[in-house]
């Protein structure tokens, strides 16, 4: 390999290119048009436009992938995680390119990516398992059957993806068919496949994940475990290595599923193995997610293990230079640093970074995807940096993570930094009486209500104007920031978010919208009699769902249209007086 395309963006991109100077290696960059500036852009050797707004049209396009990959003259892809990077067709297409992949054979990922497989395949191999559907749903009534012969709570969960999009926790009958066709949704905008599958949800589970790393040789090797417990939304926030707090055995039993899980299914590349462990002590398999991790930081920092790096070995065709498992070395966190504003429920803050101050020190490693002045676009994922303190024990992870958490400022957009700091006082997280902390542990148990953050001001541009023009008599195509045609496409309705905000605590009759996004759909009709705290409508933004509630009853109608995408504050329907 000589030049790697990343079919990816943001923080894990800018990780990537920083693997690739490292081992030798060009980088090519692709981007949207929100993210013709962005820092993986500048830092990479060379960048190309994908030519669109949304996930669909660019980074998840693999026609326009291939094509870029082959008119930068570049000879293998890597597909960082989210979008393609567990799509088998898109590692077929770029094999069939004449490229190399980095990651696991197609087949591969069919087989573990396809969850409902990678339970039989869990299930050939001994591994723990809680009762599951047979294959994918395809039905609400079907839902309702499996809950009525195995009980509530139950997971819906995407066939084809990871992360925690496209899964929804049902604690009720009646809420089954929403939380199903918001389960297929989800699934379709974050992994283009909207089929979906079953499994009984332990209550109050923690998360536990094996990272895996495999050679084309055979040979598979367990570098060390996780545990991802803190969870808002059924996707993570705070991640350790090693995972603190289990038995010996619970530890050599989820190593070796994982190891026999990879072996089984002829793995390669690297991968991670997912436990949930129940409060009884019961393990059970969840899923095999087929590429890097977000959270693969705590275990290189703990395992001594440059992970894309061994991505890039194992694509070469080289064997493991590791065929033990290492011995951690101390303890380290990550704190996935999310432009969400926790006092309003997570809700996402896409806008522009005025401010951006990271921390170091001792023990601190920043990944970062922004700088001050960056553009957090609301059309995909809110996660900004992460930040990773490793310390000689978990004791001295968190005295480290503490001070680096006070350090760290970020402004313009709204951040999970207050959360974090917050978590780190409670004693269920410490650990100081024992563990507590559970997948739902946020939503249940936190009990500090944290401030909501002001409202961010929305980005100054949502991407490019492209016009043809001639260049030396030859026709070329430019894309133009909106910025520099002095606000010719403007912001959507007009007015700035904090006007319309301002307008919705004066107004009583307005709707209006919780985060910048795309209305998705209303919920009611047209001119429909709703009572206060019914769902009116769902937002989509940064590839999560949520819901639009009335704040008092009476007669709505709509102002904005089914897919119009809105900035935060916008009206969407108003009250008859």
């Amino acid at each position: 390999m000589k030049k790697v395309l990343i079919a990816n963006r943001g923080e894990i991109a800018v990780r990537v290119i920083r693997a690739c100077r490292d081992y030798g290696l060009k980088s090519v960059a692709v981007y949207a048009d929100p993210d013709v500036d962005a820092l993986f852009v500048r830092l990479a050797d060379e960048a190309y436009g994908l030519g669109g707004a949304r996930p669909t049209d660019t980074y998840l396009d693999i026609a326009k992938l291939i094509e870029i990959a082959q008119r930068s003259g570049a000879d293998a892809v890597h597909p960082g995680y989210g979008f393609l990077s567990e799509r088998a067709e898109f590692a077929q297409a770029v094999m069939d390119a004449g490229l190399t992949w980095i990651g696991p054979d197609p087949n591969v990922i069919e087989a573990l990516g396809d969850k409902v497989e990678a339970r039989r395949i869990a299930l050939s191999v001994g591994a723990p398992l809680v009762a599951g559907s047979d294959g994918p749903v395809e039905t609400a009534a079907e839902v309702l059957a499996f809950a009525r012969a195995h009980g509530l709570p139950l997971a819906i969960k995407a066939a084809h993806g990871g992360g925690g999009r496209g899964m929804k926790v049902v604690w009720k009958m009646e809420d089954v068919a929403e939380a199903f066709e918001s389960a297929v949704r989800e699934a379709k905008a974050a992994f283009g496949r909207g089929e979906c599958f079953l499994e009984r949800f332990l209550d109050r589970p923690r998360h536990i994940e094996a990272q895996v790393i495999a050679d084309k040789h055979g040979n598979v090797l367990v570098v060390g475990t996780r545990d991802c417990s803190l969870q808002r939304r059924n996707q993570k926030l705070v991640e350790e290595a090693p995972a603190p707090f289990l038995t010996d055995l619970q530890r050599h039993s989820i190593h070796d599923a994982a190891k026999r899980i990879c072996a089984a299914a002829g793995y390669s590349g690297a991968g991670t193995v997912e436990f949930l462990l129940g409060v009884d002590g019961t393990i059970s398999f969840l899923e095999v997610n087929t590429r890097l991790q977000v959270e693969h930081p705590v275990t290189e920092e703990t395992a001594g293990i440059d992970l894309v790096i061994e991505q890039f070995r194992i694509a070469e065709g080289k064997p493991l230079e590791v065929t033990e498992m290492p011995v951690p070395r101390g303890h380290s966190i990550e704190f996935r640093i999310n432009a969400e504003d926790p006092g309003r429920g997570f809700l996402p803050t896409p806008g522009t970074i005025t401010r951006f101050e990271g921390p170091s020190g001792p023990g601190v490693r920043l990944d970062t995807g922004v700088v001050s002045g960056s553009t957090v676009p609301g059309t995909f994922d809110s996660l900004t940096s992460k930040l990773i303190v490793t310390g000689a024990t978990r004791e001295q992870a968190i005295a480290r993570a503490r001070r680096a958490l006070d350090e760290f400022v970020i402004e313009g957009v709204s951040t999970v930094l207050p959360f974090h700091r917050a978590v780190l006082k409670e004693d269920d997280f410490v650990g100081k009486d024992g563990f507590r902390v559970h997948t739902r542990w946020i939503e249940t148990d936190f009990a500090d209500r944290l401030e909501q953050a002001a409202r961010p001001e929305p980005a100054t541009t949502e991407g490019l104007v492209r016009t043809a023009v001639e260049i030396d008599g030859k026709r070329v195509m430019l894309g133009i920031p909106q910025a520099l045609l002095g606000g010719l496409a403007g912001l959507s309705a007009g007015s700035s978010p904090k006007a319309a905000f301002l307008a919705d605590t004066i107004d009583p009759l307005a709707i209006v919208t919780p985060i910048s996004g795309t209305l998705q759909s209303f919920k009611v009709g047209d001119g429909a009699t709703v009572q206060k705290g019914d769902l009116i409508a769902v937002m989509e933004a940064m590839k999560m769902e949520t819901q639009v509630l009335a704040k008092r009853s009476g007669v709505l109608n709509f102002t904005a249209k089914q897919g119009d995408y809105l900035q935060s504050g916008s009206e969407i329907a108003r009250f008859q007086p």
